[in-house]
This record gives C-alpha cells, structure tokens and sequence, in this order.
C-alpha cells in the first residue's frame, strides 16, 4: 500500500546524450511497502532513470529526493547511504572471488576476513532461492543464470531501503522465479520499496502493486495493478494496438538438417538427437542443466571431448566458431556483453563483422555493402540510435541484444542458435523477433532456441528437448506439450524415451 511519504522522488528530471533524450523532464515517486514496475520499450529511458537514482548516471537537470535529502547529483555512495541498492540486467561481479566473496563485498567486520561465516551466510541466502550452489565457487566459473543469483543474493543482503530490479528473472527457471518472488514480497512487507523493470508482463500482474509506463524517454501513465490489463499496458508502451500472438507456421519437412551424435563434453554426456530444416527446436531446463553448454558445443566455443556431428549427413569437423560460421551455424549467445559483440566498436561495424569475407573484395571492404548491411538489419530490428556509428556500448541493453541478432542473421547460416533470444527484449521487439524466426523456418532454416520462457518455449517450439545435469531426459512433439511435464522432465523427476 502507498505510504504518506515517498522514499525516493524525482523532480522533472532530464538527462541527453548526443543525438538522444534518455529522459524528458520526468517526475516519480517510489513508496514503502510497494513493488513500483517500470514498463516501456528497450530505449524508453528505463535504465536510464534507475542509474540516476543509483547515482552511477548524472542528470542534466532536475532533482532525487530522499526523505528531506535533495540532490541536484548524486554520487553511487550517497545513493547506497540511502539505502539504495541495485540489480543490474548486465552483472556486475568480479569474476576471480568465490561467489560468497562478491557477496560481501563491500562489508567491513575488523581486520581478519572470517571465510567460513561469509560462506554460511551465502549458503543460507542460496537456500532461500532453493537452488545448490557452492559459496566457494569462483563466479567466472558459474553460468549466466548462477551468476544472477549471486547478483540477487548480493543485493538482498545489504540492508537495503529502495532495491532496484533491472530484469532479474530474464535467465531464471520457474520455480527459481518463484523463489525471487517470494523474497521481493519478504522485503515488501519490511517496508522496502522495491523498483522492477522486466519485459514479462504477465509477471507484473504477479509481482507488482504499481505501474509507471515509459515511452520515448516520457512518462506516459500510472497504473495500478488491479486497474489495468495487459492490453492497455501494451498500447501505452508502443503507442498503437499491437497484437500478442506466435506467428503461424506450416509443420516443418521430416528430412534432418544437423544431427547430434553421443555428444560428450563441457559437462553434457551423450546427448543425440537431430533438428530438421525449416523447424524451431526448442531446448528447456532448469540451471546447470547443460543447454548453453551443448550450444557451445555445437558452435565449436567448447570442446568435443566425443561423439559427432553431421550436416546434411555429411561428418562436421568443428573445432572453433569460425569453422561453425564456414559450415553455416550461427550462435545468438546469452552474455551478449561479454560473447556477442565488441563493446567499443560501432554498430556497423558489429553487425558486418562475420560476414566480412562476402562483402570484401581482394582483402578491402566494400564500405556501401557495410553500410546497406547494417542499414537493412537495423531497421528489421528496430535499433533504437541517432546513428549506425554509435557505439555499442552506448546503446540499451536491449538494442545491445538486437546488434547481436543482426551480426548473426548477416552470416545467413543454415542452422541458427538462439540462447534466451528474447532476454530483455521489449513486448514490440519481441513480436518481431518471433516473427522474423518464423520467416527464417519458413524459408528453410534450421532454429535450436534455448529459453527459460516457459510461454516462449510452448509457443514457438516445433519439438522440445529437455535437459536436466547434462543429459538428456526427453524430446516432445507439440501434441505433448505441456508445462507440467517439461518440469518433471527438467528436474529428473521422471525420463522417457528419446527419438530423433
């Protein structure tokens, strides 16, 4: 319920970047005891404002308010001092520390570090997400969805007052996401305001008491959540009707395109099946269960330690992603920052860099086809920049997403990976990108999807092959989907027999 006072108000806040107003005179409160979303399209201005309340962003004019605190800048120190806390889409964890030491960083307890009490406190926060994780485990050496936990648990730790959430499900299972829920409504209850951006709408409804629409930088609407639907809260986003559906596709042909055979290595063992042209292969588990680690595989970022791979029958020797490229797979990763694309490089020069070879000539690139490259993917796309020389690391995390997606569609390959596709993806980008992978599968392109959307997976899937600690537990047609059963198949409970 909203409170007499607010822990944090902004006052006709603005903030530019060259050729980009992040935010236009913007005015929010954010009360105790509540869960306040943030909805609005990738470049609406979403990070952009809770970077300014962190006090990692400067605005150009305008006002944060704590309590009786004004601030016309605010450093990140003054912002924890007021209890602000914040869970960043992309991470922010030091890889080469065990996941209890990022943990408590920043905790002073006198002169001697005591280990054993950091680990016991990380394995008791790691409990209430109900997953096993070893405190003592160095975070570069965790997968996406386990470093998310410990970004989670770090957050959640500290005493925080106002904690904001920067998509914190997008790499989480179902029961992990009902585990966060659980703990965001412990916090609520203690009075904490709770600040959460995420693209699931349907979670909204879950998690949140209070929604404030974003568009273009504006605010657009306040809605509370028992006074709108999801239809509304779409329109205020993009501004027009847009209906949520999974594009209709005719049923894929039969005749194979890669076939996986006994393949062991990166901590899946013996894992066969085949994924036929024209068709999206769908592939679901739980944290750890092997699906990014097989795609590594497959993409030759890992090493085969046995078994085969064919295409089109024929034997692939793939012993690195540029041999996957030569052969016609591309791979959408998860950790778009850090394996999808070079940060302080333009986006131009992103999206052609794979494809270099095609639109070179004796070793010296054909600077029109670069650009009528980036031209084309960045409209199909909708990358939201003043300009296709903007670099990437300037742009929101979900136009980061779409400058990965557009590299990998230019390569034209046979057999696409989408890892979390549309991880941080706004509901219209997201429509698009649906669509944009049936048209690849209509065409005759081979898709394997990893997704922890259960909706996404059940919507868009042709077959479902479900992993659980690197093996494989089952593949079903579309006549056996269900969500009941692709849990029991992910967390072991029950196996069945595979086919191809």
């Amino acid at each position: 319920m909203k409170a007499s006072a607010a822990l944090v108000s902004l006052r006709n806040v603005t903030k530019t970047y060259p050729g980009v107003t992040a935010l236009r005179d913007l005015s929010l409160d954010f009360y105790p005891g509540e869960v306040h979303a943030l909805l609005g399209e990738n470049g609406a201005g979403k990070s952009t404002l809770i970077k300014i309340i962190a006090g990692a962003v400067e605005p150009d004019s305008g006002s944060i308010q704590f309590g009786d605190k004004v601030y016309e800048r605010l450093s990140p120190h003054e912002a924890r001092m007021n209890g602000v806390e914040v869970i960043y889409q992309e991470f922010n964890l030091i890889g080469s520390l065990s996941a209890a030491e990022n943990i408590a960083l920043g905790e002073r307890a006198g002169m001697f570090v005591d280990f054993k009490l950091m680990e016991t406190r990380a394995r008791e926060l790691f409990d209430q997400f109900g997953i096993e994780l070893d405190p003592a485990s160095l975070v570069r050496d965790l997968t996406s969805s386990q470093q998310q936990i410990v970004e989670i648990a770090k957050a959640v730790s500290k005493k925080a007052r106002i904690l904001i959430m920067d998509e914190p499900t997008a790499p989480l299972s179902v029961s992990e996401v009902d585990s966060l829920f659980r703990i965001i409504r412990m916090f609520r209850d203690r009075g904490v305001s709770i600040i959460y951006i995420s693209h699931r709408i349907d979670e909204l409804f879950e998690i949140a008491d209070r929604i404030s629409v974003l568009r273009d930088g504006a605010f657009v609407a306040d809605k509370a959540v028992a006074d709108t639907d999801r239809r509304e809260l779409i329109s205020l986003m993009v501004g027009r009707e847009l209906k949520e559906s999974y594009p209709a596709r005719a049923r894929p042909p039969a005749e194979a395109l890669l076939e996986l055979q006994n393949l062991c290595g990166n901590g899946d063992e013996d894992i066969s099946f085949s994924i036929r042209k024209g068709e999206i292969f769908g592939l679901a588990g739980l944290v750890g269960a092997g699906r990014t680690e097989l795609a590594k595989l497959v993409y030759g970022a890992a090493k085969l330690d046995s078994g085969s791979l064919l295409m089109d029958g024929k034997a692939l020797h793939i012993r690195s992603p540029r041999d996957a490229i030569k052969n016609g797979i591309g791979l959408i990763p998860e950790n778009r920052k850090e394996e999808g694309c070079f940060l302080d490089m333009p986006i131009d020069w992103n999206i052609s860099f794979p494809s270099i070879r095609s639109i070179s000539r004796h070793a010296i690139v054909d600077l029109k086809q670069e650009r009528k490259m980036a031209e084309h993917f960045s409209a199909l796309l909708r990358i939201r920049t003043p300009s296709l020389a903007q670099k990437v690391k300037n742009l929101s995390g979900g136009n980061q997403q779409k400058v990965v997606l557009a590299k990998t569609l230019a390569t034209d390959s046979k057999l696409l990976i989408f890892d979390e596709p549309t991880r941080g993806i706004d509901v219209g980008a997201r429509q698009e990108i649906y669509k944009l992978m049936t048209d690849l599968a209509n065409k005759g392109h081979a898709i394997m999807m990893i997704s922890s959307d259960m909706e996404e997976l059940l919507g868009m899937s042709d077959r479902i092959a479900v992993l659980a600690e690197g093996r494989l537990m089952g593949i079903l047609e579309r006549p056996q989907f269900s969500q009941k059963l692709i849990l029991e198949l992910a967390s072991g409970i029950i196996d069945m027999e595979v086919t191809a």
